[in-house]
């Protein structure tokens, strides 16, 4: 789809995204890190949709990859589920987190198989706006004296089959049912003095989306009966 807009202006957002595409790419062995510098400076300076594709072309992961975020829908509604599962994408594998941190939000797709690895560090894992790879994914987290949060929007089932050794993982949405259609999240793995907590959170927008609903529901109660 970014061909066909060469020309128009790519947000903080889309050139996050590429930066992600272009650390799952150095840390698979795809790029040489020479190359990944290079190509992530290009990333951060780049102004238009036509400046970033060539960034990616060559992986694997841009093939098939979602379109901008800006070239989503504006209205806050959700996305329905049968477009946020992008079967047959490899999506994003691996965060590791070494002495710091890394993050995964916004616009982004979930590989079926994903591992995060935390030592003395932290990760944050937000799959609101994510696309999945598969109707189920797998996320292993090994987390030593780090941590790993995962957030995951309404809808999504979360099987948490982790084991905390003076550490701990978070359970509390394990086995809430899905929505129909809707993928499925295992989390396992290990968490050695640290920790791995999943939490489900609505955006911001979607938020007010609702928010506003309730509003007109409240002030037209009786045309909404009718």
């Amino acid at each position: 789809m970014t061909e066909d807009l060469p020309e128009l202006r790519a947000s903080d957002a889309d050139r996050e995204r590429v930066a992600e595409i272009l650390r799952d790419a150095v840390a698979e062995g795809r790029l040489a890190m020479e190359e990944f510098d290079e190509r992530l400076d290009a990333a951060y300076k780049a102004r238009t949709y036509g400046e970033l594709e060539p960034l990616t072309a060559d992986l694997p992961v841009a093939a098939a990859g979602p379109a901008p975020l800006s070239l989503r829908k504006e209205s806050g509604a959700p996305t329905p589920w049968s477009e946020r599962i992008v079967s047959g994408t490899e999506g994003s594998a691996v965060g590791i987190a070494l002495l710091g941190g890394f993050q995964r939000k916004g616009r982004w797709t979930i590989g079926r198989r994903f591992t995060a690895a935390c030592l003395m560090g932290g990760g944050e894992i937000d799959l609101r706006e994510a696309d999945f790879a598969g109707p189920e994914v797998v996320i292993t987290c090994w987390a030593v004296m780090g941590g790993v949060n995962i957030v995951v929007p309404p809808g999504v089932e979360v099987d948490v089959r982790g084991l905390g050794i003076m550490g701990g993982f978070d359970a509390g949405e394990d086995g809430v049912p899905g929505d129909p259609g809707a993928p499925r999240v295992i989390v396992r793995g290990l968490a050695l003095m640290g920790g791995v907590g999943v939490e489900r959170k609505l955006l911001r927008a979607e938020k007010r989306r609702l928010k506003e609903e309730r509003r007109r529901l409240a002030d037209n109660p009786r045309k909404e009966l009718d």
